[in-house]
C-alpha cells in the first residue's frame, strides 16, 4: 500500500481521511482556529508530491494558487500515491538582537503625573491599568518575528515567531505583488490571522490584557509593509518601484513615508485605540527593516567605512565611506531561505544548518536536534563551499563524475541538485553584483572595509569564510565582520521605546543615496560573474 509522507514520518493511506488527520497522527500543529470547518483559512499546507490523489477544492480553496490546499478540505481518495505535504505557518526560533539593554528610553506612550492615565504624544488614550506595554514587530517575506516591551523600563515581557503564511501567494515580493493585484486584501488578512493567534497566545501566557498594549512598531520592506497597512502595493512592482508612501513624498504632499493607524483600523490584537506605525522606508525595495537595522548599528554615527548586508529574500546592502551612504536592494530570491529547493526549509527545527564532508560522506548538525526535514541557508552554503573545496564542484556549478545530486542524509532521503546549485548561483549573483556596484560607486576595496554587519537569522547562522568563498559575501577581513543578530527587530525596539531615535532616523534616511543596480552598464556581466562559485572580485579590481 502506498504510504504518505509528511516531513520525514509515513502513515498507511486511509481513503477520506483529511490531511489534518494525518497532521495530528504525526503531531504536526496546523494552524486552524475555526473547528477545521474552512472558514478560518489558516490551515494552509503546501503539497508537494501526489496532489492529484486528493479530493476537488472546496469553495473556501478558491483563493489558494496550484499546489496549496486546506488540511481540513483535502481529503485522501487514492492510495496510488504517496502524498507529501509541508506545513505554511511553522513556529520559527527567534534570534535574539545583539548588543546590550536599550536604556534610551524616551516612549511617545507615558504615563500622566498623576498616575491614572496614558497618553500617546500627549492624548489620553486609556486610564492606567497594571502596565504599559507596546510591541515590535519584524515582518519579514519568510517569517515574522515579534517581541512584547515593556514601555518603562525596556525590559522584554515575551515574545514569537512563525512562518509567514503569505507564502501561497508566492515566495517573492514581485510574486505577492501579483497576487494581491488579482486577490486584494487575502494576504493581508493571513498575516493579520497569523500574527493576531501568536499574539494572544503571548498574552495569555504572559497573563497580559491586550488593552494594555498601546503602541506597535513595523519594521519591513517596502512591500511587507505596505501589504501589512492595506496600501496599494502596484506601484512598488512597477517603474519607478517605489511605494506609494514614498510617491507622495516626493510629490510634496506628505512629508516622509512614516505610517501611523489606529488598532482597530487594522484589526490588530491590542488596545483598539492604540497606535500602529509603518518605520520609514529609505526608497524604492530599501525598507524600513534596513532603517530599523540602521537604528540599531548606530551606522550613521560609524567612523571610516562601513558595510551592512541584510541577507533575505531581498537582500538589503547600505554601504558608507565615512560621509556619503549609498543603499540597494537586491531580489535575491527564496532559494537561500528555503524557497524553490526540493528540500529546503527556512532555520526551523529539524532544519539542517551546518554541513561537512568527511571522507566520502557528509556530516551535519541539525537545529533542535531533530532529525534532518531539510537544509537552511547556513547549510546550504556550507554545501556549496564543502564541494567546491573537495573539487566535487566546479565554479560553474557543474557536480564532478556527471552526478546530477548528492545525498546528504541517506537515510531521509535528503538531497542537494544541480538544479539546486543552479537556483543559488542566481540567487548569490544578484547579492554579489549589490556589493561590488555599492563598493566601487564609493570607491572602495572590500578588503579595506573597516566594518561589516550582517544582519538576519541566516547571517547569524553563516560560516563567514564559506561565504567569501562561494562568493556570497564580499572579500571583507573576517575579522571586521560583525553578526547582529535580528538587528531589525532590535532596531523597531528602539524605535518603539525612544521618540529622539525616530527623529535621529528620519534624518538618517533624508541622507541616504538610493542605487538601481539594474541601471548600471555592466549590471550583465557582473551578475554572470556573480553566478560563478568563486570569490567576488574586489570593487577596486
Amino acid at each position: 500500500m502506498a504510504e504518505p509522507i509528511h516531513g520525514i514520518n509515513r502513515r498507511p493511506l486511509t481513503l477520506g481521511k483529511s490531511l489534518f488527520d494525518y497532521a495530528d497522527e504525526v503531531a504536526l500543529a496546523v494552524p486552524q482556529s475555526c473547528g477545521r470547518s474552512g472558514r478560518c483559512r489558516e490551515c494552509v499546507v503546501e503539497i508537494r508530491q501526489g496532489g492529484e490523489t486528493l479530493s476537488p477544492r472546496t469553495e473556501a480553496e478558491e483563493y489558494l494558487p496550484p499546489g496549496f490546499r486546506l488540511a481540513c478540505q483535502a481529503l485522501i481518495e487514492s492510495a496510488d500515491e504517496d502524498v507529501e505535504f509541508a506545513i505554511i505557518r511553522r513556529r520559527m526560533h527567534i534570534l535574539e538582537e545583539a548588543g546590550e539593554p536599550i536604556t534610551e528610553i524616551d516612549p511617545v506612550v507615558s504615563v500622566s503625573r498623576n498616575g491614572r492615565e496614558v497618553r500617546y504624544d500627549g492624548i489620553t488614550l486609556d486610564h492606567f491599568r497594571e502596565r504599559v506595554l507596546g510591541l515590535a514587530v519584524d515582518v519579514g517575506t519568510t517569517t515574522v518575528v515579534f517581541r512584547l516591551i515593556d514601555l518603562t523600563d525596556g525590559s522584554v515581557v515575551s515574545g514569537g515567531a512563525f512562518e509567514n503564511p503569505q507564502r501561497f501567494g508566492g515566495s517573492d515580493v514581485m510574486s505577492r505583488i501579483s497576487y494581491e493585484r488579482d486577490r486584494p486584501g487575502i494576504l493581508r488578512q493571513a498575516l493579520r490571522r497569523a500574527l493576531n493567534a501568536g499574539l494572544k497566545e503571548v498574552y495569555r501566557e504572559a497573563g497580559v490584557d491586550r488593552h494594555e498594549v498601546y503602541e506597535a512598531m513595523i519594521v519591513a520592506n517596502s512591500t511587507m509593509r505596505d501589504l501589512f497597512f492595506g496600501l496599494d502595493v502596484k506601484p512598488i512592482g512597477e517603474m519607478p518601484y517605489k511605494s506609494v508612501t514614498e510617491l507622495a513624498m516626493l510629490a510634496g504632499e506628505a512629508d516622509s513615508t512614516w505610517i501611523v493607524r489606529r488598532a482597530h483600523e487594522l484589526g490588530l490584537f491590542m488596545h483598539p485605540q492604540g497606535r500602529v506605525v509603518g518605520a520609514p522606508l529609505i526608497a524604492s525595495h530599501v525598507g524600513g527593516d534596513v532603517a530599523a537595522d540602521l537604528v540599531a548599528t548606530d551606522f550613521g554615527s560609524q567612523r571610516g567605512t562601513s558595510v551592512l548586508i541584510d541577507i533575505g529574500t531581498n537582500t538589503e546592502i547600505v554601504v558608507s565611506d565615512g560621509e556619503r551612504i549609498v543603499a540597494a536592494s537586491s531580489p535575491a530570491g527564496p532559494a537561500f531561505e528555503g524557497g524553490l529547493l526540493r528540500f529546503g526549509m527556512p532555520g526551523a527545527d529539524g532544519a539542517i544548518e551546518a554541513v561537512h564532508i568527511e571522507g566520502d560522506r557528509f556530516s551535519y548538525q541539525v537545529i533542535g536536534g531533530l532529525e534532518p526535514e531539510g537544509i537552511c541557508g547556513s547549510g546550504l552554503v556550507d554545501i556549496l563551499a564543502e564541494l567546491r573545496r573537495a573539487g566535487l564542484m566546479a565554479p560553474t556549478g557543474k557536480f564532478a563524475d556527471g552526478h546530477a545530486e548528492y545525498t546528504i542524509a541517506p537515510a531521509k532521503g535528503i538531497t542537494f541538485s544541480r538544479a539546486d546549485a543552479s537556483q543559488l548561483a542566481q540567487a548569490k549573483a544578484s547579492n554579489a553584483s549589490g556589493q561590488r556596484i555599492l563598493l566601487r560607486r564609493l570607491g572602495l576595496d572590500a578588503r579595506e572595509v573597516d566594518r561589516a554587519f550582517l544582519a538576519g537569522g541566516f547571517a547569524n547562522a553563516i560560516d563567514i569564510e564559506n561565504a567569501i568563498a562561494i562568493g556570497f559575501l564580499a572579500q571583507v577581513r573576517p575579522e571586521r565582520v560583525e553578526r547582529v543578530g535580528n538587528a531589525a527587530l532590535r532596531g523597531a525596539a528602539m524605535l518603539l521605546l525612544s521618540r529622539s531615535q525616530r527623529e535621529a532616523l528620519s534624518a538618517l534616511v533624508s541622507r541616504i543615496e538610493h542605487v538601481e543596480l539594474e541601471t548600471e552598464p555592466d549590471f550583465f556581466e557582473l551578475f554572470v560573474d556573480g553566478c560563478m562559485f568563486h570569490p567576488i572580485p574586489t570593487a577596486a579590481a
